[in-house]
């Protein structure tokens, strides 16, 4: 994703009114973990293909009917890219959806790295790929336990869509001298030009059916990080911010979510929102770092597992959690 600007707030956590299932940040981590075990997942490596084998297996373990979508996509320095969106359907009866996503390539240059002989080194991705999808692989746990055990779902109407986007963080790196903002968010650009995976055992009647609202994650299991109130979130579905900031204040994590603007990114959710998917990006913003508003670690071989902080895996987890299971009742 690029950065188009940014400001900044600051905001007290409210007293937690929880609901819904616990969100386990130690079950995350390890998910995060898992999927660096591999190795940076840039696109076309044997990493790349194996890690999508492990999140297929994660999802299906865990109560999803998973389908994919593949394409070849091209770079913009021509490279085919083998490129898979990766789809996890809870509830796929359900005819009210609801899209939770995020990327799981790596990117292959740390061309932001303080030292320029690693700009063309591949990026771990513990960040900035692996903890969106930890996030959601845990949630998609934790609440396939709740419709399998005694506790009954509060959620059950609900059909969460998990999707998995490939080829984000391809974009034109910065020793390219090329700047090209359709560079970036391959996968989710073809996502939302189709809106369905090639190859699915769903009802037809259910498979065309597209989700009606949105949620990116991104970057959200940084150190010190805080979500500020995203420019193309609030212009395409403030009332989706709102909520979610709220959910965020009754779960006691309001000071990781700042009600405040944070300028506008370049990222998954473009696509989204353009195809008529209402959909926010939970996304750091650190106004006060010298080296990217998106973190210290934003493409440097920094991001790495030892600077994953499971408090913030926790804060997002919990407000996820405290929002699905209050969506119906805003």
């Amino acid at each position: 994703m690029s950065c188009q600007s940014k400001k900044q707030a600051a905001t007290d956590d409210a007293e937690p009114q929880l609901v819904g299932p616990v969100f386990d940040a130690d079950s995350t981590m390890l998910f995060c973990a898992q999927q660096c075990d591999f190795g940076p997942r840039t696109m076309n490596s044997t990493a790349h293909d194996e890690c999508e084998k492990w999140i297929i297996g994660k999802f299906k373990q865990y109560g999803c009917e998973v389908t994919t979508q593949k394409a070849d996509l091209k770079g913009w320095d021509g490279t085919t890219l083998h490129s898979t969106n990766i789809i996890a359907r809870t509830n796929p009866e359900a005819t009210e959806r609801i899209i939770i996503c995020a990327h799981w390539d790596s990117r292959p240059w740390a061309d932001n790295d303080p030292d320029e002989n690693n700009h063309r080194t591949p990026v771990m991705a513990a960040n900035d790929g692996a903890s969106g999808v930890a996030v959601m692989i845990e949630l998609a746990r934790i609440i396939n336990n709740a419709q399998t055990s005694n506790l009954k779902s509060q959620i059950s109407s609900l059909g969460i869509d998990f999707v998995c986007f490939d080829a984000e963080d391809y974009g034109t790196p910065t020793w390219s001298g090329k700047e090209d903002e359709n560079s970036w968010a391959l996968g989710a650009q073809h996502y939302a030009n189709n809106l369905q995976p090639s190859t699915s055992n769903l009802k037809p009647q259910i498979s065309n059916l597209k989700p009606q609202t949105g949620i990116l994650l991104d970057m959200v299991g940084g150190q010190g990080a805080k979500f500020y109130q995203e420019g193309l979130s609030k212009h395409y579905a403030q009332n989706i911010l709102d909520d979610v900031w709220q959910a965020a204040a009754e779960a006691g994590y309001g000071s990781f979510f700042v009600n405040q603007s944070g300028g506008y990114i370049t990222d998954d959710h473009k696509p989204l929102n353009e195809a008529g998917i209402p959909t926010i990006d939970i996304i750091p913003y650190y106004p006060d770092c010298d080296a990217s508003p998106f973190g210290p670690t934003w493409h440097t071989v920094n991001d790495d597992i030892h600077h994953i902080d499971k408090n913030t895996l926790k804060a997002v987890g919990q407000t996820l959690v405290q929002y699905l299971y209050t969506i119906d009742h805003r």
